[in-house]
Parts: structure tokens; sequence; C-alpha cells
């Protein structure tokens, strides 16, 4: 990173994001020391304004934010940095410094698929996704295919319970499947993209 830090007293703003939800957590402001802290430690780092110094956010309330990737922007001059909240970001309790709730169900999706990743690269004893990929990608596209007709059935009944964990554990077991055949899901969502703009 080659950051201007010449044209606000030292001083640049930093944009906090959440590397999973997307949510704008925070604003702040680092200097060249404090880019190097959060660069050396992974942990983000803030110059003071008002007291002067630097300040690792979650020092006294162990709410880090541990950085997942930083970038800047086209001039230079502004730091996005995308991050992992370890719990509220704002220092009045809120998610973050905006008052917005920092969730999105859909990002679970996103966290599953690392989950489902990290169980197929470290098997754990025990573990009825490791077991799933032992019996091999033709075994767990027969899940699939279970779980789908599962679905189906429960579609055509009024039961919403039943109908939402069908739901769950076929969107489960095609995750599974993904990862089994070495394909992210944003692929998928790549080519869902690609239909919906013809």
């Amino acid at each position: 990173m080659k950051i201007d830090f010449s044209k606000n007293n030292g001083l640049v703003p930093v944009i906090v994001q959440d590397a999973e939800t997307m949510k704008v957590l925070m604003l702040g402001y680092m200097n060249q020391e404090a880019l190097e802290k959060t660069q050396k430690e992974g942990l983000v780092t803030f110059f003071s304004r008002s007291r002067q110094q630097l300040w690792t956010k979650g020092e006294t309330s162990g709410n880090f934010l541990k950085v997942k990737e930083m970038m800047e922007d086209c001039d230079n001059d502004t730091i996005l940095v995308k991050a992992i909240p370890s719990g509220p970001v704002c220092h009045n309790g809120d998610d973050t410094c905006f008052r917005e709730k920092n969730n999105d169900n859909l990002a679970f999706l996103r966290y599953l698929e690392n989950l489902i990743n990290d169980r197929k690269a470290n098997p754990q004893e025990g573990s009825y996704t490791c077991s799933l990929f032992k019996k091999g990608t033709p075994k767990i596209a027969q899940k699939v295919g279970e779980e789908a007709v599962e679905l189906v059935i429960e579609a055509m009944l009024s039961n919403d319970v039943d109908f939402r964990n069908e739901t769950a554990d076929l969107i489960y077991h095609l995750l599974v499947l993904l990862v089994s055949r070495g394909m992210p899901l944003n692929d998928v969502l790549q080519t869902l993209k690609e239909r919906h703009s013809k």
C-alpha cells in the first residue's frame, strides 16, 4: 500500500467494513505508525485525534477488529479495512457506529461454505460433514437427491417448520457437494447473475 499521508496533517480516514456481512462498522483515522502496527499485528489500530495517540480498537473492551483485507482508494488517501469484529464495535454498545445491526443471514452461507471447506481440509473425528466426504462425491450427490425429494414432499404439506428444516438440509448438503466438487458457491451465483442479465 502506498498511502499519501501528506494531505491531512499525516492522517487518512479509514472505513472499517465487516468482511462477512459487508456492513460498514465505523470510521477512524490512521497515521503511518497506526497503519504499520495494524499491518504487523493484524488488529485495527487507529490514531486518536482527541488523545493524540495510537489506540488499538478493542484494547479496553476486548472487541477487537481482526483484519482480513486492506486496500487503498483511487487517490491513495483513504483506507478500506475488511475485518472480523469480536463484539459490538461502537463504544455505546451498538453493533456499528451507525446504529445498524450487523447481521446478514445470507453472509452465513459464506461462513458455512468456509467451515465445510475446513472440514474437508482438516478432518475431525465425529464430524457429520467429514463422514460425508469419506463416502465420496457420488454418495454426497445421492444425499442431495434424497434431501430434494424430502423437500418436495414437505412442499405439498402445510407444516412450515418441517418445510423450513428440509430446505435447510438441502442447502447444507448442496454446499457439501459443491465443496466436494471443488466448485465455489460464488461460481454458481455468477452463473445466476449472467442468466439474469440475458
